[in-house]
C-alpha cells in the first residue's frame, strides 16, 4: 500500500462515466461497473466517484448504480453529487459507501456536515471546494458544477468548512481540470497552510513526477487522478489504468 492516498476520481453523470476539461465539455469513457472491476485488478487503495451534475440538475444520488458500484467493488469508497440531506447520506453510507462528498449543499446547508460528522464522524465527511483564478490572479471559490460563484473568500470558507466538521478537503483547480499540465502548486500550498485537516490535491495531474511535486512540495496528504486514470495519454483513447506503483513508491518515498 503507497503511503501517500493516490485516489481515482471519477466523475459520473447519472449511470455514465465521464470526463470533462476545466469543467467543460466532456468524453464519454464508459461503463462504471467495468471500470471498478479493473480497478479491484489494480488493487487500487481508494475510489472516488462524483455526479457532477446531480446538484445543477436537481436530482438526488442515484442509489441503483451507486450500490452496483459498491457491491462490485472491493476497496473504499466515497461519493459527491446530490447530497442535500442526512437521508441522502445515510443512504449512501447504508449500501458500503465510507465517506461522502459535500460541495453545492456544504455552501448551502453547512449544519449538514455538521450532522453527518456527529453520526458518523467526520473522517466520513469530506468537503469539496471548486476553485478557478479570475482574471486578476484572485481565486475564487465555484459551486454548482463550477456554475455559480460564491462571495466568500477561499481560506475563510474552507476553515468554515472544517470548523463544521469536514475530515478532508477535495481541492479541485478547475483551471486545470484535465489538462493534464501538473497542479496548481499556490492553490494547494495556501489552502495546506491553512488547515489542519488532509487536502486531497486534484485537478491537473499528468504524470508521475506532477504528483511527486504536489506532495513534496505542495505537502498535499492524498492526490485525486482523472484523466491519468481514464485515458492512455493526452489527446488519446479512453484506457484504464494506475500508475506504476514501484515509480510511486520510489517517487514518493
Amino acid at each position: 500500500m503507497l503511503k501517500t492516498r493516490i485516489i481515482p476520481c471519477l466523475q459520473l453523470i447519472g449511470e455514465s462515466l465521464v470526463k470533462t476539461v476545466k469543467f467543460g465539455n466532456y468524453g464519454y469513457i464508459g461503463d462504471p461497473i467495468n471500470t471498478v472491476r479493473i480497478f479491484n485488478e489494480l488493487e487500487v487503495d481508494e475510489l472516488c466517484f462524483l455526479d457532477i451534475r446531480a446538484s445543477l440538475e436537481n436530482r438526488k444520488p442515484n442509489i441503483s448504480i451507486l450500490q452496483q458500484i459498491s457491491n462490485e467493488c472491493f476497496m473504499p469508497l466515497s461519493y459527491g453529487g446530490g447530497i442535500d440531506s442526512f437521508d441522502n447520506a445515510r443512504r449512501i453510507f447504508a449500501i458500503g459507501f465510507e465517506k461522502v462528498i459535500l460541495n453545492t449543499h456544504a455552501y448551502r446547508s453547512p449544519e449538514l456536515i455538521k450532522q453527518i460528522a456527529e453520526h458518523y464522524g467526520v473522517q466520513a465527511v469530506v468537503a469539496s471546494v471548486d476553485v478557478k483564478k479570475n482574471i486578476w490572479g484572485k481565486y475564487q471559490v465555484y459551486i454548482n458544477d463550477g456554475t455559480e460563484k460564491i462571495s466568500a473568500d477561499i481560506i475563510e470558507y474552507i476553515q468554515h468548512l472544517t470548523n463544521m466538521g469536514a475530515g478532508e478537503i477535495l481541492l479541485t483547480s478547475m483551471d486545470r481540470d484535465g489538462t493534464w499540465n501538473g497542479f496548481d502548486m499556490e492553490l494547494v500550498n495556501k489552502v495546506e497552510r491553512a488547515v489542519s485537516v488532509p487536502v486531497i490535491a486534484n485537478g491537473g495531474a499528468g504524470s508521475i513526477e506532477h504528483i511527486e511535486k504536489v506532495v513534496k512540495h505542495g505537502k498535499a496528504s492524498a492526490v485525486a487522478l482523472g484523466s491519468m486514470v481514464v485515458y492512455q495519454k493526452k489527446g488519446m483513447g479512453v484506457l484504464v489504468n494506475f500508475p506504476d506503483k514501484k515509480r510511486l513508491e520510489k517517487a514518493l518515498s
